[in-house]
């Protein structure tokens, strides 16, 4: 590799480095994967069946800047995406909740990409350690010498999931061209508790229907009490709007405690929540577990704390337990109609690296195909 210089380097094998590969048939390109195998993280992902994409894909599913996100979606969006792998023979599952799910497993898609790209295209076990640039050609410095190419894509991905290879080497690179990396944090990932929340430790194991609201942003879904703290579906969503801060949670969003208090039923079994956890509530907002027409107006007003139960989460548990990193580059510094960076020619940026993050439900991988068709058109 010493002296050839490739005309495209794409510099990870994950959604979307993998999908741009497929759509370079023809072009002297190499992909640079840092593992021993391709799409790992796709590999693991929606319970090891890969949540691909979701029946509808609007920029309000993501956090970032809307028309950035739709200048992108818009060009390659869920029905392209499903349109593309049924032509290929790939034909998804579609759940109730608008989520579309490899049938057997995440192999599949994995496989289909790999049977697309020429196998000598991807160099594995080969870690970029930097990035330079001479002569306007960029020299790429691995654990296997140096790579050189005329235009290069960074598709790396974010800090989540460090025990498959996740680095930081796709921010540092855009450092070092002078971009902007907006504040880096966990996402898609459950909250650890402060010590008044501590009780909700002895709830592990129970999952119940929540609203959340963060700000002006509602998300419902459903909350599961974990040992070192609280995950689930409307967990993780909310862990993409918090900063720091309260979050309110609405434990009976189904209830409405006025039509409650004539009854002669212990409230406890009023409250349409699992019995432990609603012995739980009632002890910590100091309650008698009696007939609801006992309870008095105090009680009640306590109760209230139910439907809005303000908290502080400690933090979040960390990237390791992640699904993806939000923040990440200043989208104003990048093309949204080729995802070529606006400081440097020649040099592009693929998926998670970006400033703009989805919600659960396959919007980050489509994410990672939308960036990687626009920028193929381009290039």
């Amino acid at each position: 590799m010493k002296n050839r210089i490739v005309e495209i380097i794409v510099i990870g094998a994950g959604a979307s480095g993998l999908f741009l590969g497929t759509e370079l048939k023809g072009r002297d390109f190499l992909i640079l994967e840092k593992n021993s195998k391709v799409g790992s993280k796709m590999l693991i992902s929606g319970g090891g069946k890969c949540n691909v994409t979701n029946a509808s894909v609007k920029a309000k599913n993501y956090l970032g800047e809307a028309r950035f996100i739709q200048n992108i979606i818009k060009r390659f969006d869920q029905d392209r995406v499903l349109s593309w792998l049924d032509r290929r023979g790939l034909s998804l599952e579609l759940r109730k909740d608008n989520k579309y799910f490899c049938k057997n497993s995440a192999k599949e898609i994995v496989d289909l990409l790999k049977r697309e790209i020429d196998s000598k295209k991807i160099v594995l076990q080969t870690e970029v350690k930097e990035v330079k640039k001479r002569d306007n050609i960029f020299q790429i410095y691995t654990n296997r010498g140096v790579f050189k190419t005329k235009k290069l894509v960074i598709a790396s991905g974010g800090l989540s999931f460090p025990k498959l290879g996740a680095s930081s080497i796709g921010y540092d690179i855009a450092l070092g061209f002078g971009h902007t990396i907006k504040n880096l944090n966990p996402a898609l990932v459950g909250f650890t508790l402060q010590p008044d929340e501590f009780f909700f430790k002895s709830l592990s194991g129970i999952s119940t229907e929540v609203n959340i609201k963060i700000g002006a942003k509602e998300i419902k879904g459903s909350l599961l009490f974990a040992h070192s703290g609280v995950t689930g579906l409307a967990i993780l969503n909310a862990s993409l709007y918090w900063q720091k801060g309260k979050i309110e949670i609405d434990f009976i969003p189904h209830i409405d405690l006025n039509s409650l208090k004539n009854s002669k039923k212990n409230i406890s079994n009023l409250l349409g929540l699992p019995n432990r956890m609603a012995k739980a509530f009632l002890v910590k907002l100091d309650i008698e577990d009696k007939k609801a027409l006992y309870l008095s107006s105090k009680e009640w007003d306590r109760l209230l704390t139910l439907k809005r139960y303000a908290f502080a989460p400690a933090g979040t548990f960390g990237y390791s337990k992640a699904e993806v990193t939000k923040g990440g580059i200043e989208t104003k510094e990048i093309k949204s109609s080729s995802m070529m960076s606006e400081k440097e020619s020649g040099l592009y940026f693929l998926g998670e690296l970006l400033d703009i993050t989805g919600e659960l439900g396959g919007y980050n991988f489509q994410w990672a195909f939308s960036t990687a068709f626009v920028c193929a058109k381009a290039i």
